[in-house]
């Protein structure tokens, strides 16, 4: 007696590339210190769901079965973006909720813009409401304003227990291949699933893109959903926000279009720019010993330029 077929798999439709590439690039600031830098190239998994958007967004697609997908996001969210491209590409609707029910009588930014293009449906609400949207009575009322009380939730930054487990593939595919894998974190979420990847001789080394010290707790609170309990040797370095997420500096500007220029790599800047900035400064103090490879995981692709929003927001 045969059973069932198995549901197609709605990532898998979507034909990524895995595992991504990893990238050996020769720069005499890690040089010097005797250290090597490989580019780990995720994004260059899906031209449109880049990097850990896919690997969050895929075991939350195959949850969803078929459902309406809501999410949440900043008004420059990458998440938002990507679960829009990803409904569009699998005939899914898609509903974002946006913090900042004052951006609900303003022009769409390009990052929104892509998003209604893309057929998500945006909804406005308040700072106040979207604090408080994990608090189920909060949520409920989300849901039913939007008319969408049948969705499959995706939280903010896409970093739930089924994307967690999902980044453990990133780990896994580095397994091996560097001595220090370094990732810039928003939600922490990949993070969590990396070091949980990794083998036991290798250590996870998370740049945070916004201020505040909270994420540390947060990874905890992550890998303990997700696997019950701490996995991995993993640490922060929170000294490159450069001031919180959606902000930059012309002093980062001008090191991404250096690195440009250098590697021939389009340098996304709300997280790969603080990453790689980040991981030339720690060379520059002798942070890692001689003979160590660094692998830094590149996150995503530059979209448009960014005015950074009066409030961060954490995708």
């Amino acid at each position: 007696m045969t059973g069932q077929p198995s549901a197609p798999d709605p990532a898998a439709a979507l034909n990524p590339r895995l595992p991504s590439p990893l990238q050996e690039v020769a720069d005499e600031r890690f040089a010097r210190h005797g250290v090597r830098l490989v580019l780990k190239r995720d994004d260059l998994i899906h031209p449109q769901l880049v990097g850990n958007k896919w690997r969050k967004l895929a075991p939350n697609l195959r949850a969803a079965a078929g459902r309406p997908l809501l999410t949440f996001g900043g008004a420059y969210s990458n998440h938002l973006r990507a679960t829009a491209a990803a409904g569009r590409l699998l005939g899914l609707p898609t509903i974002g909720v946006v913090r900042g029910q004052e951006l609900a009588d303003r022009p769409l930014n390009p990052s929104l813009a892509r998003c209604a293009a893309d057929g998500m449906r945006l909804r406005f609400v308040d700072r106040s409401t979207y604090r408080d949207k994990s608090d189920p009575a909060t949520l409920a009322a989300v849901l039913r304003a939007a008319d969408a009380e049948d969705a499959y939730v995706v939280p903010e930054g896409g970093s739930n227990p089924l994307a967690v487990r999902g980044c453990q593939d990133l780990g896994a595919e580095l397994r091996d291949r560097a001595d220090v894998v370094a990732i810039a974190c928003g939600t922490g979420g990949t993070l969590a699933g990396l070091a949980a990847g990794l083998a036991p001789d290798q250590r996870a080394l998370g740049i945070p893109v916004l201020k505040g010290g909270f994420l540390e707790e947060e990874i905890r609170r992550l890998q303990d959903r997700a696997f019950g309990g701490p996995r991995g040797d993993w640490r922060l370095d929170d000294r490159f926000h450069f001031g919180g997420y959606a902000r930059t500096t012309s002093e980062l500007d001008a090191f991404a279009g250096d690195f440009e220029t250098r590697h021939s790599l389009p340098v996304e800047r709300l997280y790969v720019a603080k990453l790689l900035y980040g991981l030339v400064a720690l060379a520059a103090e002798d942070a890692f010993p001689r003979g160590t490879t660094v692998a830094a995981v590149i996150t995503g692709s530059p979209f448009e330029e960014h005015a950074p929003e009066d409030s961060p927001g954490t995708d």
